[in-house]
């Protein structure tokens, strides 16, 4: 308990603490290789929905994008034009982004629930005694899969309702740090869902222990959102978050760890 009482009364270590959390979660995988097996299945989601989005994205951008671009001589038109690549560019990046995010959440859902609940099993040393029951299991990855289409639908009309701010003069400053401080919280309630989700606690619950350690959650999506801005690094972000917000709750819940895997 003091432990965290610490942490609320230090926002730069509570944020650095979130921040380094899913690189401390890599370590931790790394130091308990039994959780490979509960990681391939969403790193090859990873990897599949990321060269989808790619793929599309180049797309995109090739067949629609530079068609409309304007072309000229005039040095106005020239400006104009690197404008517009610019925009067509940052545009493109943002649809692979959150088409990436998005469709590899929904998918991977299911998995990320059983590599959640692994973890605090390997966290705690008390293993769950449920036998696996496929019925059981696809109806809960059913469950996960709506509520997480649920959270995405929000999301995205969130992110819709900010877009005019971008057109008005002097709102593309305001609509970036909103779209950012968006993004982060997504990612934040994206992962520590699966804990609360497993625990059958509610979203009222979620927010609640969200906005008690506002810095330390800031600093954990910051953290994600670095991972996916990274090339490559991108494909572990659904198993890094995930193991790292389970971390997460096991440290602010005060319970005991056990050693790790020798």
């Amino acid at each position: 308990m003091s432990k965290t009482l610490s942490l609320k009364k230090n926002p730069v270590s509570n944020f650095s603490r979130g921040f380094l959390c899913p690189f401390r979660a890599g370590k931790f995988i790394k130091n308990h290789p039994r959780l490979l097996k509960y990681i391939i299945v969403p790193f090859f989601i990873n990897v599949v929905v990321l060269s989808a989005a790619v793929y599309w994205g180049f797309s995109f951008f090739n067949t629609v994008v530079v068609h409309y671009i304007p072309q000229g001589e005039a040095w106005y038109w020239v400006i104009l034009s690197y404008f517009l690549w610019t925009v067509a560019i940052l545009v493109t990046m943002v649809l692979v982004f959150f088409g990436f995010t998005v469709t590899g959440a929904i998918i991977a859902s299911p998995f990320n629930d059983i590599l959640s609940e692994k973890t605090e099993e390997m966290l705690t040393g008390i293993p769950n005694d449920e036998p696996f029951v496929f019925k059981v299991f696809l109806k809960d990855a059913t469950h996960t899969v709506m509520d997480e289409s649920k959270k995405i639908i929000i999301f995205v009309v969130l992110m819709a309702l900010l877009l005019p701010l971008n057109l008005l003069p002097g709102g593309s400053l305001p609509y970036s740090v909103l779209t950012v401080l968006l993004t982060v919280f997504f990612l934040v309630v994206e992962y520590t869902g699966y804990v609360f989700y497993r625990k059958h606690l509610t979203f009222r619950d979620q927010k609640r222990f969200i906005f008690s350690q506002k810095f330390l959650m800031l600093g954990f999506g910051t953290g994600v959102m670095g991972v996916l801005a990274v090339p490559f690094l991108q494909f572990f972000c659904i198993p890094l978050g995930v193991v790292g917000a389970t971390q997460l709750w096991h440290d602010l819940s005060g319970l005991e760890t056990v050693q790790p895997d020798n």
